[in-house]
């Protein structure tokens, strides 16, 4: 066998991965939901405005509300009761922020992978 063939995980270590990856996602799943019920909770609970941190966290959570929608469970992805301009700032940092994270970590890890041999 020559230096520059890869030899492959075994078996256990590649079990191992697939297991904390899963548990992750379990987690992550876990962790989505009850931040935008407690988003939905803080918002109906209270008369005040929001402004430009809760735009930026409304529109960080708002691509992940998604599933949530989709089984029919109602969350509340934008403040009907806001500042405004600024609310609708944070808004849009909010969502542009979460987008380049998750699209860069998705092209990062794509160029990862056309990188191994």
């Amino acid at each position: 066998m020559s230096a520059t063939q890869a030899k492959a995980a075994p078996p256990s270590r590649r079990l191992g991965k697939a297991l904390g990856r899963i548990l992750c996602l379990l987690v992550l799943a876990t962790c989505i939901p009850w931040a935008l019920h407690c988003s939905t909770a803080i918002l109906r609970q209270g008369q005040r405005t929001a402004g430009f941190g809760q735009g930026i966290a409304h529109g960080a959570l708002m691509p992940l509300a998604l599933p949530n929608l989709l089984l029919g469970d109602d969350v509340m992805i934008y403040a009907p009761n806001n500042t405004g301009r600024s609310y609708k700032l944070g808004y849009t940092v909010g969502v542009n922020g979460c987008g380049l994270i998750f699209f860069g970590l998705f092209f990062w890890r794509v160029s990862r992978w056309r990188k191994q041999p």
